[in-house]
């Protein structure tokens, strides 16, 4: 189970949410109007194409964006190599809205894109990414884990980017009491595990093992910032547990724990920005932005499962040439140590490169062409690679634009 399939709601369900959530912001402004306050609210979005020429291959299901996780190491295991893809899953809906309740500031957000994921892998669809709202210091709903930093991802057309950063939206709830150029937040939030069965899985195909999340995840976050750019630390402590269906007492089952530590900076050099992040723990791959698993098996004892210890990295450059031509290179890495009972195609380890040439002729278009390379490594040794050059056309609006 990847992190975002437990994220990936019903679209149906999607749908009756997102027509709640516009008639809820439309009856905060209308309040707001009859306080006398002053509201605001914000319907924007883009419509994007990108057009990606694949000159290796990759799982089907995820071809619209690169993810070293998702690179055959059995040359022809997806079909001979080259691929023309046409995409326009990034295209993104929302709708935001800000306005004072009771002296504090009450934000709320909804957000979705087209990019489908679990279930809905490789298919158009409404995936949700924000859904939250967020009362003076008090923030519950879904978007950004506390464990991660959205401010290191750098300015790639690509999708999913680069793999070795702590990336994940979750439900939650989170506490903020500092805010300023010093930050510090607390969040509990939604627990989900992977668990590799490994050759138990292969030894009996029927093996039913599940994750068993009797408590939130826990994570903290403390942040620096000023002009020059920001330093932030952040923590995660989770409970892994397991359990197999069908089976006398539920057994195999357990509990590990689960804990990790992520380093993030920026710091900006004029119009350009460098960025950069490693993270460690045993774990936390639900939390990653690719690759690896949470527990795999160690020992063939009663509880054979064990945290499976990960490092992450990422070094990225955005630079500004002028207002309307930028481009962003880097690279980002991600490393399990995989544990005894893995299967040797199990993933180990890796690696996302890209460079681009991005193009604004105005506030509303983006035009550009980026280049990628990954590879991945199987706990066996083997590997495999992709390399793909994608073009993307982008097209803006916001509600504000329209306003006198």
């Amino acid at each position: 189970m990847h992190r975002n399939a437990s994220h990936a709601p019903n679209s149906a369900l999607l749908r009756s949410t997102m027509l709640r959530s516009a008639t809820c912001a439309s009856l905060l402004s209308v309040a707001a109007v009859h306080a006398n306050a002053a509201p605001e609210f914000e319907v924007y979005g883009f419509a994007q194409l990108d057009y990606i020429q694949d000159f290796g291959r990759v799982n089907p299901d995820w071809e619209a964006t690169l993810r070293p996780s998702r690179i055959p190491t059995t040359s022809g295991f997806y079909g001979s190599d080259g691929t023309a893809i046409f995409s326009v899953r990034q295209s993104r809906l929302g709708v935001q809205s800000s306005m004072p309740v009771e002296g504090k500031d009450l934000t709320i957000k909804f957000e979705f894109d087209m990019f489908g994921v679990g279930d809905d892998a490789g298919q158009t669809t409404m995936r949700l990414r924000h859904a939250y709202g967020e009362w003076g210091n008090v923030l519950a709903g879904q978007t950004n884990s506390l464990f991660m930093d959205g401010d290191i991802f750098p300015n790639v057309v690509d999708y999913w980017g680069p793999a070795g950063m702590v990336f994940l939206r979750n439900p939650q709830i989170r506490w903020t009491p500092v805010r300023g150029e010093s930050q510090l937040a607390v969040a509990i939030e939604k627990p989900g595990t992977d668990v590799d069965t490994g050759v138990f899985g292969r030894i009996d195909p029927n093996l039913n093992v599940q994750s068993h999340q009797e408590i939130p995840d826990i994570t903290a976050q403390f942040r620096l910032q000023n002009d020059s750019g920001h330093l932030q630390v952040a923590g995660i402590l989770r409970q892994l547990a397991y359990e197999t269906a069908n089976t006398p007492g539920n057994e195999p089952d357990g509990d590990e724990l689960g804990w990790g530590i992520n380093f993030t900076s920026s710091l900006k050099l004029g119009d350009d920005k460098l960025m950069a992040g490693l993270v460690y723990g045993e774990g936390i791959a639900s939390y990653m932005n690719d690759g690896g698993t949470d527990l795999a098996p160690n020992n063939a004892g009663n509880n054979p499962a064990e945290a499976v210890p990960l490092t992450g990295a990422l070094v990225y450059y955005d630079h500004y040439w002028t207002e309307q031509w930028s481009s962003s290179v880097g690279y980002s890495y991600t490393e399990v140590d995989n544990q005894r009972l893995q299967t040797g195609d199990a993933f180990e380890s890796g690696e996302y490169a890209s460079i681009n040439l991005l193009h604004t002729p105005a506030k509303p278009l983006l035009m550009g062409v980026e280049m990628l390379w990954g590879k991945r490594t199987d706990n066996d040794g083997n590997t495999g690679t992709d390399t793909r050059i994608q073009l993307t056309l982008k097209y803006s609006f916001s509600s504000l634009d329209f306003q006198s």
